[in-house]
């Protein structure tokens, strides 16, 4: 892997929050449980799952949603294999990603093959069950020159308030022309701007209740 690295701090020891961003990278609360309600239920996952089901993401931090779509690919007994892009423009290194998923030790055995493969330095990773694929890099330059197109999108960039480039409306543009029809995206955030982006890009939106503190979050399906 090359490009810029993430600069952290950790709080408590265990959570790392981005000093160019001044945000952590998973819930404070129980980060597993947000990313299983956002983005696995939000895109009506497991349910959908079905060989070579492709899912993007903006901002893949410490890889936490990878594994627990990952764990729960394996749970649900499919048959083929997992898809997975994510476009991140500063990756940690690999020893902070196992410093990060000690808290969620129910992701240990997954974790520590992620690990393992990304010390290799490459890409891509290809798994039993799973190709994960890392594009490095703005998305913004970098998702246009993506040839992939997605059943399902994390949209999981840092706060909209601290990190607006990955929420502009040219981007949800993008995610919606790399989306199949009927495809779908789910996101922690309800900022107004987000879900007009996505409703001029094509997509039906609609707010669900959200995690935790969070009172709402937003769904969306294309077309």
């Amino acid at each position: 892997m090359q490009g810029q690295q993430a600069q952290l701090e950790w709080r408590d020891g265990v959570v790392p929050v981005s000093t160019r961003f001044d945000d952590p990278y998973f819930s404070l609360d129980n980060g597993l449980a947000e990313t299983r309600h956002v983005f696995l239920r939000g895109n009506d996952l497991p349910v959908r799952f079905c060989n070579e089901f492709h899912i993007a993401e903006l901002g893949f931090g410490t890889g936490l949603n990878f594994l627990a779509t990952w764990a729960e690919w394996r749970a649900a007994g499919v048959t083929g294999r997992l898809q997975f892009t994510s476009f991140e423009a500063f990756p940690l290194v690999p020893k902070d990603m196992e410093t990060a998923l000690a808290a969620f030790p129910a992701l240990a055995d997954l974790a520590g093959e992620m690990v393992a493969a990304m010390r290799t330095g490459d890409d891509v990773f290809t798994f039993d069950d799973a190709v994960l694929c890392l594009v490095q890099g703005d998305a913004r330059e970098t998702l246009p020159d993506w040839s992939g197109s997605a059943d399902a999108w994390y949209l999981d960039g840092f706060s909209p308030a601290k990190n607006p480039e990955l929420w502009g409306a040219d981007l949800m543009q993008q995610v919606a022309t790399h989306t199949k029809p009927k495809g779908t995206a789910a996101t922690y955030t309800a900022a107004g701007f987000v879900r007009r982006g996505l409703q001029d890009a094509g997509f039906t939106v609609e707010r669900v209740p959200g995690y935790g503190r969070k009172r709402h979050m937003t769904r969306a399906m294309l077309g």
